[in-house]
């Protein structure tokens, strides 16, 4: 070979794989790319970067969870709260109720005050009707919520140990600060 026509050149190697080199092992690499060939650290600096923003994406999901419960939970008590009109020739709801045969009548006494109720026994809720204030807000939080997901877990699939462990970081910090919101919503 004729040395010289030869030339050197300084190249970086990157960590990058197609599906028959696939490994089912963590591994640890500061050259792992993540999403693209284009976002590839090169530097310690880099690589802190990426998983400091893989952290902060997973502390972002479970934000999105909990403003997703809060949501859920306001849209249910604005929907208990909503006041209905009668329609010409349906009774009211209370006379409907009266005539099934699962209502019992009652009084209650407190304090010297006798009050006549009717007791229900509440039947399984029934689908919510749609609504354009709450289901096409309720449609885009969940896609957001889905593609933050789907972002996180190719991030885990590049089986870089780094990546793994910012992700697991994130979700424990969102957790930690946001956690109580998505319990107490939900009940």
């Amino acid at each position: 070979m004729d040395m010289s026509t030869m030339s050197t050149s300084n190249t970086t190697t990157t960590t990058t794989m197609d599906m028959s080199m696939m490994s089912m092992t963590f591994f640890i690499s500061k050259t792992t790319a993540l999403y693209s060939n284009m976002w590839t650290p090169t530097t310690d600096a880099g690589y802190a970067g990426t998983c400091i923003f893989l952290i902060l994406l997973a502390t972002l999901f479970r934000g999105l969870l909990a403003v997703k419960a809060w949501k859920e939970s306001a849209w249910l008590a604005e929907e208990t709260n909503r006041r209905y009109v009668s329609v010409a020739g349906k009774g009211t709801k209370s006379e409907r109720i009266s005539m099934e045969s699962d209502v019992k009548n009652m009084t209650l006494s407190e304090n010297g005050v006798e009050e006549n109720v009717m007791v229900v026994k509440t039947r399984t809720m029934g689908v919510r009707p749609w609504r354009l204030s709450v289901d096409p807000v309720r449609a885009v939080m969940d896609t957001i919520i889905a593609g933050v997901g789907w972002l996180l877990m190719l991030a885990i699939m590049t089986m870089n140990l780094g990546y793994f462990l910012s992700v697991l970081g994130g979700t424990f910090l969102g957790s930690l600060a946001l956690g109580r919101y998505v319990i107490a919503f939900e009940h």
